[in-house]
């Protein structure tokens, strides 16, 4: 019986952020898919079922708040753990974050240990990486 891979969504409107969450997951075995903006992430999470959403904080469209608010309401409703990770640092940010619904809020730059490692524990039962 095989497992099926853990699915990702990254979402940052910086195309060289997306690349390196990208490559530093799919290297670690993970089922990597991207969004530009909070809006084409929530078009995504219609239509697949993630295991889990990395989401950056300012982006057009939509952003990662309301992004993460959306993918907790009603319309949406998944389940997936949420890691969000920003370059903002101020007080009431990660507080911000976690009222949205978020699982957990980092402060960019992440390494890649670092970022691989929350992923796998955020995603702890949910396949294998592949």
């Amino acid at each position: 019986m095989t497992e099926t891979p853990v699915k990702v969504l990254v979402v940052d409107d910086a195309a060289t952020v997306r690349l390196y969450h990208t490559s530093l997951l799919s290297e670690a075995g993970f089922a990597v898919e991207e969004a530009a903006n909070g809006l084409e992430a929530v078009e995504a999470a219609l239509t697949t079922a993630f295991d889990l959403f990395v989401v950056d904080v300012n982006m057009p469209k939509m952003n990662g708040y309301t992004c993460v608010e959306t993918l907790r309401s009603e319309t949406v409703g998944t389940p997936a753990p949420v890691l969000m990770i920003s370059t903002e640092d101020r007080p009431g940010d990660a507080e911000r974050a976690y009222a949205a619904g978020a699982n957990l809020y980092m402060v960019k730059p992440v390494s890649a240990e670092r970022l691989v490692r929350v992923a796998r524990m955020l995603t702890a039962g949910r396949g294998i990486p592949a």
